[in-house]
């Protein structure tokens, strides 16, 4: 692929000037994101004609920015070759691909089944499926794969075992011989490494989960957030709380360096978004919706300074979290994160599902600064999801969520209930401050087979599209 770029000419401001036969134009202006870069999403809704699989589309980056409803996406049935990688590895088909994560370098995808628990790993530039795995049985005899985050220095990827309970490793250099990836050989599940988080004790000596009660009354995994050291891995419950444990080597259940109890970190948190490696590092973390919690946004920021690794640990509640924002009225759900870090990372983006908005968060003060919504020409009701950033940060993708929601629906909330399922393209304005919805490239699919799909009180569909996560790989790193 070659590079785009743009010619604006002001009168009076074209010169040109001939070197070695080349002329050079004084007015040009490279494209908006200057390196060729792809966009995954994934449809998590079952491959046509089956009860497994999903769809991987894949766009070229520069088509979804010049015009998002025209983008031609290269399609890959998960349902297909990925399908039968699982079903001979582990002895059945992956179900509801619910995210997609790239390794660094992106040489690999990570995509994480939610309702089967399998985790796929999938050569980016041939887009072929080389291991697949099926996480462990946890508590109740369940077990999902709701996420599956690799480490920054490519040494393993973390997996969140929902309703398992469980927070699994992967290790992704197995020979450990300082070079990951190598095949799929190097790709081992560690179930040695498994934290049973129904079952373990704090090194406070205070109970990880004491079901139906506080301090953390359900500890179904929703997001394992590693920081970019690959050293602490953040996991929020869907009960509520947070438990922070030492995630940089393998072969024993990780150990926990901090707890937080539901009073203080709230319920479904997904989002979670690291400013700065070095200096002024922090976490941010929010809670969302989801079982009992039927309204809720929040957003918390954590100094990662004040984090040990193991053997330390610290209180319980410590370091006191600052919270950013609280919406706790109906009709908020915060799910996505995304930090510009192509804009000096001073902004951080929080998407609400329900409210259709985008929460703005000025990282320098740690304070709320704007809401923008998503609603216009080109949806009624977006309902964003997860977000990606393009190359330069001019440019950022959401995956906007289906008539039909698959998955965080709450029933009689339809906090997760879109119009208009597909990937949206959002224009970052004013450094980060605010941004617009300026193309949707739709993803959809229709059963012609049912009147509708639509969970009670949303508006009547046969579209069963979902799509959820999303990535953005880069091509040119001239």
């Amino acid at each position: 692929m070659k590079r785009r770029s743009t010619w604006r000419i002001g009168i009076g401001l074209l010169w040109a000037v001939a070197v070695l036969g080349l002329v050079v134009a004084v007015g040009r202006v490279e494209a908006d994101d200057d390196k060729d870069f792809e966009v995954w999403a994934i449809d998590q809704s079952n491959s046509p004609g089956t009860t497994f699989g999903g769809t991987l589309y894949i766009y070229n980056g520069q088509d979804l920015i010049e015009d998002a409803g025209a983008a031609v996406p290269e399609v890959v049935d998960l349902g297909g070759a990925a399908s039968a990688l699982c079903l001979a590895e582990t002895g059945s088909n992956p179900v509801r691909p619910h995210s997609v994560l790239f390794n660094t370098g992106d040489s690999h995808a990570i995509i994480a089944f939610v309702a089967s628990g399998h985790v796929i790993f999938m050569e980016t530039a041939t887009r072929t499926p080389i291991k697949c795995l099926r996480m462990s049985v946890g508590a109740g005899g369940a077990r999902q794969a709701h996420a599956a985050f690799p480490a920054p220095n490519n040494a393993y990827v973390i997996v969140g075992n929902q309703n398992g309970k469980l927070l699994e490793r992967i290790n992704t250099d197995a020979n450990n011989n300082g070079t990951p990836y190598e095949g799929a050989s190097d790709i081992v599940h560690d179930t040695a490494a498994t934290l049973d988080l129904a079952s373990c004790t704090t090194p406070n000596g205070v109970a990880c989960e004491t079901p139906g009660v506080a301090p953390r009354p359900n500890n179904a995994v929703v997001g394992p957030m590693i920081d970019r050291n690959s050293t602490l891995t953040f996991v929020t419950l869907a009960g509520g709380g947070l438990l922070v444990v030492d995630t940089r080597t393998g072969g024993a259940a990780p150990p926990i360096v901090a707890e937080y109890d539901n009073s203080v970190v709230h319920p479904n948190g997904f989002g979670g978004m690291q400013k700065g490696v070095i200096t002024d590092s922090r976490m941010y973390l929010n809670s969302g919706a989801g079982g009992t919690n039927v309204s809720e946004a929040f957003v918390y920021s954590l100094p990662l300074a004040a984090f040990p690794t193991a053997p330390d640990f610290n209180p319980p509640n410590t370091p006191t979290p600052t919270v950013v924002f609280d919406f706790d009225t109906d009709g908020h759900d915060a799910h996505g994160m995304l930090l510009n870090r192509q804009r000096q990372q001073r902004f951080l983006w929080v998407a609400d599902r329900p409210a259709n908005t985008i929460e703005v968060v000025d990282t320098t003060t740690d304070t709320h600064v704007n809401t923008f919504s998503l609603v216009n020409a080109h949806s009624a009701d977006p309902a964003p999801e997860l977000f990606e950033l393009a190359p330069n940060g001019a440019h950022a993708f959401v995956t906007l969520r289906g008539p039909c929601p698959l998955t965080g629906n709450i029933a009689g909330v339809n906090n997760a209930v879109g119009a208009t399922p597909g990937v949206g393209v959002l224009q970052v304005r004013q450094g980060g401050r605010t941004g617009a919805l300026v193309g949707i490239a739709p993803i959809n699919n229709v059963d012609g087979s049912i009147v509708s799909c639509a969970p009670a009180g949303a508006p009547a569909s046969n579209n069963r599209g979902d799509v959820h996560g999303v990535a953005v790989r880069v091509l040119d790193e001239d």
